[in-house]
């Protein structure tokens, strides 16, 4: 049997790699949600265990590159999509919906994702990374019944103003017009202050051709308004699973008090904001234990 240990040494290993391209048995293709087409990353066969993953503001389904494979080889049908206005869903947006809106809400989100989970099997394990997570928990306490585990990976921990609890960048976020603070996090990848290899450097610089300005500045916003439904998701008996990176932004002991406030077990990782680009393999290791954790809770 894998160990942890050895799940962690091939995160070590890890090298650059051509994000852009889907890893093998990969499809592409589009969703017509309602906000419009999202671009969809799908594997596996239909008919086992559905996984959907999200990424957050600013990223997409590539992210998730090396989880595919691990969840797909363990027998689970995989799928992610880019949310609206982010890379190439970049088409879809508030003006699209019936009738139109002028920004981009939780409402929009939400519904894209229900939407998407409705039109296969169900109930789902979903992850959300990042801003996703809070657009995955909402949907999980509203529609518990779509869901049969949940992650949240990297999600702001607190709700109402998310950022305050964030170094240096949560006094500035309270009163930095959105738009101001979208540009800023912009510019921190342009600059490259996590220091990503070369590759995943040209990848997420080529993705802000596309993720709409208006997309990420109004996101800014929703995360000073956070929801809160820890309440409606530990009563939901979901099985929830809280994994984060030792050098998140926001730090461990909120993700802790957070964890603890949902019923959830703490996962840490030795990495920054995403541990779904560098220990795939660590996180895909609990997550299956949270999938075989979920069956028999069942």
């Amino acid at each position: 049997m894998t160990t942890r240990r050895e799940k962690q040494l091939r995160d070590e290993a890890l090298g650059d790699i051509d994000w852009a391209t889907p890893p093998d048995g990969v499809t592409v293709s589009t969703f017509e949600a309602p906000s419009g087409p999202l671009a969809v990353w799908e594997a596996g066969e239909a008919g086992h265990p559905r996984v959907v993953l999200l990424a957050g503001v600013t990223g997409s389904k590539e992210d998730f590159f090396y989880i595919f494979g691990e969840l797909v080889s363990q027998g689970y049908h995989v799928q992610s999509y880019d949310l609206a206005g982010q890379y190439e869903s970049h088409r879809a947006g508030p003006e699209n919906l019936s009738p139109p809106k002028k920004h981009y809400d939780y409402e929009l989100f939400t519904d894209d994702l229900v939407a998407y989970l409705r039109q296969g099997d169900t109930p789902v394990h979903l992850l959300g990374y990042s801003f996703a997570g809070i657009v995955a928990e909402i949907v999980a306490a509203e529609h518990p019944e779509l869901v049969a585990s949940l992650t949240l990976l990297g999600t702001p921990p607190e709700p109402g103003q998310s950022f305050r609890g964030v170094k240096r960048l949560g006094a500035f976020s309270t009163h930095a017009p959105n738009r101001v603070a979208a540009a800023l996090m912009r510019w921190g990848v342009v600059v490259n202050v996590l220091h990503v290899r070369p590759g995943r450097l040209r990848f997420v610089k080529a993705r802000f051709a596309y993720t709409r300005r208006s997309s990420h500045a109004d996101i800014m916003g929703l995360m000073k308004r956070v929801p809160d439904v820890r309440e409606k998701l530990r009563a939901s008996g979901i099985p929830i699973d809280v994994a984060v990176g030792e050098h998140d932004l926001w730090p461990t002991a909120l993700h802790a008090a957070n964890a603890e406030a949902l019923g959830a077990r703490l996962h840490v990782y030795r990495t920054g904001h995403s541990p779904c680009e560098d220990a795939p393999y660590e996180l895909s290791f609990d997550l299956l234990d949270l999938f075989a954790r979920s069956r028999t809770a069942g």
